[in-house]
């Protein structure tokens, strides 16, 4: 049994709106030939709010990359010990309960990773394991859940703690004039998740299957140009368009499991864009609103990367979560282009759990995800 308990989220304190950033983008780049496309893309977006970990002047300067991963390890540390104690708490867990911390993010670099921070001053045991996951970009949030979830079924009485920090505003490029990068700007958000996943106990998803499928020959649609100034965001116009293989991939996870994919109780996804949301209610035949809590973190909150899952969970525990053994999906999508997928069924905590399925032993067959 493995649980995946509510999660943390802490957003910085600087907001910017829609209507501040489509100001400043008419202001910086009145001569861009293509200005007009890029501020309608970045409206489209539907994203009415961000948070930023630095006042939008700090954000706008670039002092160097140096300067910059400088700052992400500062706020880091400042910004992701209060998360992980919340989180810790939504678990009833100590530090000393976890066995493993799982830290994904792709907005700054630190080595050793910040977990060897985080078992230094927080009272994690010196044993507990660390995995850094750094690049698998905004999917690393599905991927989180599934490591955790593959940890405690090889070690049913472990805890893992899921900590997500992402400040997307310290790769802002002046001086990088590409559309895809104009959009950027204006979509992406900061902020900080923690979730445990409980080996046993605890209130949340009971995660029954994760899998992962890679888009074949879509590598350089979704990348990072790693620059003199620091990661440099590469943006695919047919990203978009990558749910017409991603929701396949998704039916026939769950066909093996004979779950219908498109007749679950809820959805955790990542919203990395309206049409991302839009494309899955077209292809699964779903009504918007089984991505609601995907779309308010969205227009409240921007793409926080590897966060979004964490935040539109979150959001979905603060409505009741479902009803009892309620079948649901969580999913990651980014760089690869890669879908990084959960099953699981609700578990309100009061009674047993719900009975899993059998676990399918990984096969080298056409199905397009595997997994446990």
């Amino acid at each position: 049994m493995a649980i995946l308990c509510r999660p943390a989220v802490t957003v910085p304190e600087h907001v910017i709106t829609l209507e501040e950033t489509l100001g400043l983008a008419r202001r910086l780049h009145a001569g861009h030939p293509r200005l007009d496309l890029a501020l309608r893309l970045i409206e489209n977006t539907g994203v009415l709010t961000r948070h930023l970990v630095q006042p939008i002047e700090a954000t706008l300067e670039h002092p160097g990359f140096t300067a910059r991963n400088a700052v992400y390890a500062a706020e880091a540390k400042a910004r992701v010990p209060e998360t992980v104690r919340r989180a810790l708490a939504h678990a009833d867990l100590g530090p000393e309960d976890i066995d493993m911390i799982v830290y994904v993010s792709c907005t700054g670099f630190m080595m050793p990773s910040l977990t060897a921070w985080l078992i230094n001053t927080m009272g994690f045991r010196p044993q507990t394991r660390q995995l850094p996951i750094a690049q698998l970009g905004c999917a690393a949030g599905g991927a989180a859940v599934g490591r955790a979830h593959d940890f405690c079924l090889a070690y049913p009485e472990a805890n893992v703690l899921i900590v997500a920090c992402e400040f997307c505003s310290l790769c802002y490029q002046p001086a990088d004039l590409d559309v895809g990068n104009l959009l950027s700007n204006g979509l992406f958000g900061d902020a900080v998740a923690a979730a445990v996943v409980r080996g046993q106990g605890g209130r949340g998803v009971l995660l029954e299957h994760n899998g992962s499928h890679l888009v074949p020959d879509t590598e350089d649609w979704i990348s990072y140009d790693v620059r003199d100034t620091g990661f440099h965001f590469m943006l695919d116009k047919r990203v978009p368009g990558t749910m017409a293989q991603l929701a396949p991939a998704m039916d026939a996870m769950g066909a093996r499991r004979s779950w219908d994919v498109s007749r679950l109780d809820f959805y955790i996804v990542h919203a990395g864009g309206p049409r991302i949301l839009d494309d899955l209610c077209a292809h699964l035949g779903l009504p918007s609103a089984m991505f609601r809590y995907s779309r308010a973190t969205l227009t409240e909150r921007g793409n926080i990367a590897s966060a979004v899952v964490f935040d539109a969970l979150d959001r979905f525990f603060e409505d009741g979560g479902a009803a009892h053994a309620a079948r649901g999906l969580i999913a990651g999508f980014g760089p690869g282009i890669t879908a990084e997928i959960a099953l699981g069924r609700w578990h309100d905590g009061r009674g047993e759990p719900p009975v899993a399925a059998r676990r399918d032993r990984p096969t080298r067959t056409a199905v397009p995800v595997g997994g446990a």
